[in-house]
């Protein structure tokens, strides 16, 4: 199994938050779902603070991607 490690705990939640919108974006774009709208149902706050939290962490992953690019970390694990 190969698990991706991260230096800072920061770009590890980004990255999750990050890839949590591009899924969602995809059943938006291919089977017009919204899944963040569906899990948070009527609760207009939660939903800006999740899209918030992926906004922010996609710029910040933008801003460290040359970092993550050069050391990636995967490490094999038994």
């Amino acid at each position: 199994m190969l698990i991706q490690t991260s230096k800072s705990p920061l770009t590890t939640t980004a990255v999750i938050l990050t890839s949590v919108g591009a899924i969602n974006w995809g059943l938006i774009g291919i089977l017009d779902f919204n899944l963040v709208g569906y899990l948070l149902g009527n609760n207009v706050l939660a939903t800006k603070i999740v899209y918030s939290l992926v906004g922010i962490s996609g710029v910040l992953i933008l801003v460290n991607l040359s970092q993550i690019l050069s050391s990636p970390g995967i490490k094999k694990v038994d």
